[in-house]
């Protein structure tokens, strides 16, 4: 592939840092764009000044002028913590700045690869899920600014297709970790990381039998960039770990990871908090020949080892 001009939007995110990384790693020149809401510059500290990297403090609620060949859109927060922190900045931000997005790669004729989410499904009513299935959302409950707009998105990409002839790709996320997540950002697996660390009881919400899948970043990243570079199928594409693990599980692996001996104690559920979450990929594996190879214990060894490094020098 020849090398181009690629612009991330998030990209100073956890996930947009990792996929910045591989671009780079690929000799393409990236654009790396973010409001630094919920993205930090420690991310890509390591990439301020090379040659072919570019960072650029840009809400994407605003228009950007910039040509590039290809538009990865990371940009939203993606932690329940942060999310709910300015509801309508998140929902503004996966709408009007999708449309700015969209808008620019109409301008340009850049492709966007759009980062949708597992959220757009809801409380699921069918296991595992497929792209097939509309979801069972709540439009007005707490978690409806990210779930809700994130829907929005997916249909606002697709309209831009059809109606301009825009080259999209659609990509819905299910949980990821590792290295760079946020340690405060609500999510469980940093949650349980940082609470075994600090030798506090693990917080498991309701009986912890509600599972999620859990993908390691650079699985992800990798199936992104299939995602982008193939022709075939404009999406959207579950990409995700189909191993279902209950909270129990999680908490019991971060445990034995970390060494702690602090057990765990249990809160009540959260509202609209779903019961079981899981991809079907063989639509993945179809289109894309992607499915993950990391499993939990490896990634998250690798993701606490992160923790313990931050702990270390004083950071956290």
């Amino acid at each position: 592939m020849s090398h181009l001009s690629i612009l991330v939007t998030g990209g100073a995110g956890f996930l947009g840092s990792h996929l910045c990384d591989r671009l780079i790693e690929q000799g393409h020149e990236v654009m790396c764009v973010d409001n630094f809401f919920s993205g930090s510059k420690e991310n890509v500290a390591h990439l301020i000044g090379h040659p072919r990297f570019e960072l650029i403090r840009h809400d994407i609620v605003r228009p950007l002028f910039v040509e590039a060949d290809q538009i990865y859109n990371l940009a939203c927060p993606a932690s329940p913590k942060a999310y709910q922190y300015n509801p309508i900045k998140t929902i503004k931000t996966s709408t009007v700045g999708m449309v700015n997005v969209l808008g620019l790669a109409k301008r340009c004729g850049a492709r966007v690869l759009h980062t949708s989410t597992s959220e757009v499904y809801g409380d699921p009513d069918v296991h595992p899920q497929r792209e097939d299935y509309w979801g069972n959302v709540n439009p007005i409950g707490p978690r409806s600014c990210y779930d809700e707009g994130k829907r929005v998105a997916e249909s606002l990409c697709m309209n831009y297709h059809l109606a301009h002839g825009v080259e999209v790709r659609i990509v819905r996320i299910f949980n990821t970790y590792g290295p760079r997540m946020h340690p405060d950002d609500g999510r469980v697996v940093s949650n349980f990381i940082m609470q075994a660390l600090h030798n506090k009881p693990l917080t498991l919400y309701g009986d912890g039998r509600q599972t999620r899948s859990f993908c390691y970043v650079d699985d992800l990243v990798a199936g992104l960039m299939k995602m982008m570079n193939q022709d075939e199928d404009v999406g959207p594409v579950n990409i995700g770990n189909p191993t279902e693990n209950s909270m129990k599980e999680l908490a019991e692996t971060v445990l034995k990871v970390t060494g702690a001996t602090c057990g765990t104690t249990n809160e009540p559920l959260p509202q609209d908090d779903p019961k079981q979450r899981c991809p079907d990929i063989s639509k993945a594996k179809r289109v894309l020949n992607w499915q993950p190879e990391i499993n939990l214990e490896t990634g998250l060894s690798r993701t606490v080892e992160y923790y313990r490094e931050r702990i270390r020098k004083g950071e956290l």
